[in-house]
């Protein structure tokens, strides 16, 4: 379990810093890895809404499809969230960018 733990970590981490570079790429695998539980991440998925949507808007048709299709499954309350909480991962590495 605590090996487990740890990898899961270390792929948030690793994907949160290419994120937050801007790779839609990273964006599209952390919303893999919230939507599915990969590398025992835990599912929810209004992370993994805002993780596609920024992958989408980086670009990724593939995170545009899985935005999409993860909306269906949730309220409009939580598609609310996921969006704003999108739109402060923006503002926050634009601050750090400049």
């Amino acid at each position: 379990m605590g090996n487990s733990i740890k990898s899961a970590q270390f792929l948030a981490d690793s994907r949160m810093a290419r994120a937050a570079g801007g790779s839609a790429e990273a964006c599209f695998d952390l919303g893999v890895a919230f939507s599915c539980g990969t590398g025992d991440m835990p599912i929810d998925l209004i992370e993994a809404h805002k993780w596609f949507n920024l992958a989408a808007l980086g670009g990724s048709e593939e995170g545009q499809a899985m935005r999409a299709e993860i909306a269906e499954e949730m309220t409009a309350r939580e598609i609310a969230e996921a969006q704003r909480q999108a739109r402060a991962w923006i503002a926050l590495t634009q601050v750090r960018a400049a």
